[in-house]
């Protein structure tokens, strides 16, 4: 046993090296990289002193203000929203659906990239998209109307754009933290004291989710502050976003540019942490009124309409993803559609018949990078996860923390530094190099899907294993591995997902060499023609889809005989 804790201590540390090495360390150099430029230090066009003239320079951009706005704007609300509806929506269905009912409704938008769901919500929402057809017949339409539904300036395409991919994400979270907890005895004792449902959520059920929630949070709250896909795509141009006027400036062909654009990431990346500890302010402030509120006792306040409220806007959101899904395909295949039809008068397959000059490169690419990132951030994940029990270990605060750090610092933040490092080491715009970038964001969506199957994997069977001589190596691969097979097909479903949705790293660190099909469908989204871009984000979508597919199919087909190893069995 002793051995087996000191082969356990031995593989967590080689496996905590290669995680600091291979996720901490190109953070902190590209963060150092942006900083140092960010500060007048580019010794590669001629900035060789250190200097605040990158900041003066940013500072006197034109619609920085607005720029800045619009990011708290959209980035906050859109987080803020999100939550109080999937809040809402699970206090008003739980015990309706399961956990795992759930997942299977959620996963469809889940594994829908960002840039593939902003496309099919700017065909659905533009003034010649399905919702304006949809209405042109009863408000007497008969050309598209002149609104700026897409693109507004003022954000509120991107916060429905950010809410449709979020929503679902949060839904997921919030119903796997309450499987931890006693919701039903809490409601019935809620319920027999004379409390609402909605109230008992509030003072009691969701003071315990929230600590089971935070970190997952504030992932979103990163991701909405600095998107830059979803912000391409539905977000204001002129001015855009800040991450969007940061990539506008780190591809101006004034190389000097370069300068005041590492100061802008920085700034990013300081908006993040300050929403942040804005974050935890108002927790402490919840904290305190909620407090107060419980000491106050009273049961005259009702929050049934709001969960009502949540449930249909929630279920509005999602038939909006839907709909969004199904106009790339339509898109992809019509050939004649006049306005206003709800359908293409005729089809065409034109626009999927040449893959051998249009999307065959990117999908074997996009294919290239989702397999060999997911690869390896699933033999990282279970190494870790084997280290942990064979050291008998629980995991450590900073080592979760740890694994959710490329989740946190905004992407354009460090990205841009990364590839000047890799310029040095003469690898960036390869392909593995990209792979590396892609591992950097998978790695913490596949530890965070593997670890409570791994966790609850029943003991005995390691044990029964042990008693027949089975050594530990073994146990792993002829015991742990095949009865995990669900687990970890589906965690490689989530890191094919993960990675097909890149698009900062694939464009910065492939040093615009690499083409996928998250690269060319954002490219293509400011194009004229509907149909090629809904041919690259048709295959966009596709590919998690199929992952997802084969994470379900393959363990029902090897393990048809055995209910117990199937998805039903070990959910």
């Amino acid at each position: 046993m002793r051995s087996l804790a000191g082969d356990g201590f031995l593989l967590r540390g080689a496996v905590l090296g290669g995680v600091i090495a291979g996720i901490l360390l190109p953070i902190v150099v590209g963060l150092w990289e942006t900083g140092r430029a960010g500060f007048g230090l580019l010794p590669a066009i001629g900035a060789d002193e250190i200097s605040l003239a990158p900041w003066r320079e940013l500072a006197e951009m034109p619609g920085l203000a607005t720029s800045l706005r619009l990011t708290l704007v959209t980035g906050i609300g859109a987080t803020l929203l999100s939550l109080l509806l999937a809040i809402g929506f699970c206090a008003a269905v739980h015990g309706r659906l399961s956990q795992r009912a759930g997942g299977r409704i959620l996963t469809p938008f889940l594994a829908a990239p960002h840039a593939a769901m902003a496309i099919g919500l700017a065909f659905l929402l533009s003034p010649s998209g399905w919702i304006a057809r949809a209405f042109a017949p009863v408000l007497g339409w008969d050309r598209p109307p002149m609104l700026a539904t897409v693109n507004d300036p003022w954000g509120g395409a991107l916060i429905l754009g950010l809410m449709v991919k979020e929503v679902p994400f949060l839904l997921l979270v919030i119903l796997s933290a309450l499987s931890q907890l006693p919701v039903r005895a809490h409601l019935t004792a809620g319920r027999s004291l004379g409390y609402g449902r909605g109230i008992v959520w509030i003072k009691v059920i969701m003071p315990q989710v929230w600590p089971l929630i935070r970190l997952p949070v504030m992932v979103v709250l990163a991701y909405a502050l600095s998107a830059v896909d979803m912000a391409l795509i539905l977000g204001p141009s002129n001015p855009p976003t800040l991450a969007v006027m940061l990539l506008r400036l780190f591809s101006d062909p004034d190389l000097s540019r370069i300068l005041p654009a590492s100061a802008g990431a920085l700034l990013q990346g300081v908006l993040v942490v300050l929403a942040f500890a804005a974050l935890f302010a108002l927790e402490r402030l919840v904290r305190a009124a909620g407090l107060w509120w419980l000491r106050r006792g009273g049961r005259g306040v009702t929050a049934e309409p709001g969960l009502r409220l949540a449930t249909w806007f929630t279920g509005a959101l999602l038939a909006l993803g839907a709909l969004a899904m199904a106009s790339l395909l339509l898109w992809s295949l019509a050939w004649r559609w006049p306005w206003p039809a709800l359908l293409p008068e005729s089809w065409s397959l034109r626009a999927w018949s040449t893959p051998g000059s249009g999307w065959g490169a990117a999908l074997a690419t996009t294919v290239i990078l989702a397999a060999g990132s997911t690869a390896a951030a699933l033999a990282l994940a279970i190494a870790w996860l084997e280290g942990e029990d064979r050291a008998g270990t629980r995991r450590a605060g900073w080592a979760s923390a740890l694994i959710y750090l490329p989740l946190l610092v905004p992407q354009i933040a460090f990205l841009y530094g990364l590839n000047v490092a890799f310029l040095r080491l003469g690898v960036s715009g390869d392909l593995a190099a990209v792979v590396w970038a892609h591992t950097l964001f998978v790695f913490p969506y596949v530890m965070i899907a593997l670890s409570d199957p791994w966790r609850a994997l029943d003991p005995r069977h390691l044990r029964a294993a042990g008693s027949l001589g089975a050594g530990p190596w073994r146990r792993l691969f002829a015991v742990k591995l095949p009865i995990l097979l669900t687990p970890i097909l589906t965690a490689a479903a989530i890191g094919v997902a993960v990675s097909v949705a890149q698009y900062l790293p694939t464009l910065f660190i492939g040093a615009g060499r690499v083409a996928s099909l998250t690269t060319e469908a954002v490219t293509l989204s400011s194009s004229s023609d509907r149909r090629i871009t809904g041919v690259y984000a048709t295959l966009q979508a596709g590919l998690p889809f199929l992952a997802y597919a084969a994470a379900f199919a393959i363990p029902a087909l090897m393990h048809r005989n055995r209910r117990a190893l199937t998805s039903e069995g070990i959910a």
